[in-house]
């Protein structure tokens, strides 16, 4: 099936790169520190900023120190961070198809990630410091297509988390999930889904997905 496009937006953390160990050996220890149980963090903080999961535990007065020492956790680590399957094969052959990124993390968690994955940084990558309101909101997907020039409608969305299925509906564009961290019947309002960017291929005026 082919789904016409005329820009492409990618989630990054278990979209294009998977960095599940750091993520959760940081959270574990985060959590020891602050008396919060670790599974019951780490269930709902994919694919959202870490400042708006973290205050749904701390008082509002805690977040901000709380939020920069679990970003100080995650810098320290950089172990065990991949390219997801198809990833690399897929940016390679976008033959200017225009693409960008919006995540949950920060600039410099982007950054390193992207950098030990050997993946791509686009012209255009919105993070979570570039809008007010984090995913489910469409903010971040309603910026990278206004900077890419496209309207969301003409966007194709690769997202692998409900908030981020979430944003990219809200967005106005065509979402495609991937069951890299959740299955698929939590990602069912997505247009979409597949297993992994292994589905994907480059076609005239879009991508194909199989």
């Amino acid at each position: 099936m082919i789904l016409p496009c005329r820009a492409v937006l990618f989630d990054v953390d278990g979209t294009l790169v998977d960095s599940t160990p750091l993520i959760e050996s940081a959270a574990r220890e985060w959590a020891a520190e602050y008396g919060i149980d670790p599974d019951e963090y780490l269930v709902g903080s994919h694919g959202r900023r870490t400042s708006d999961r973290v205050a749904d535990f701390l008082p509002a007065e805690e977040v901000g120190a709380a939020t920069a020492r679990l970003d100080e956790l995650e810098a320290a680590r950089s172990d065990g961070i991949t390219a997801l399957p198809g990833v690399h094969d897929l940016l390679a052959s976008l033959d200017g198809l225009p693409w960008a990124m919006v995540t949950s993390m920060d600039r410099e968690q982007v950054a390193v990630r992207t950098r030990v994955a050997g993946v791509p940084l686009p012209d255009v990558v919105v993070t979570a410091e570039d809008v007010v309101l984090g995913k489910p909101d469409p903010s971040g997907y309603l910026l990278a297509a206004e900077r890419l020039g496209v309207e969301p409608s003409g966007c194709l969305v690769f997202e692998d988390a409900p908030a981020g299925v979430a944003a990219g509906r809200a967005a106005g564009a065509t979402v495609v999930a991937v069951t890299t961290s959740h299955p698929a019947g939590e990602l069912t309002s997505a247009h979409h889904i597949i297993k992994d960017m292994t589905w994907v291929k480059s076609a005239p005026g879009g991508l194909r997905i199989s």
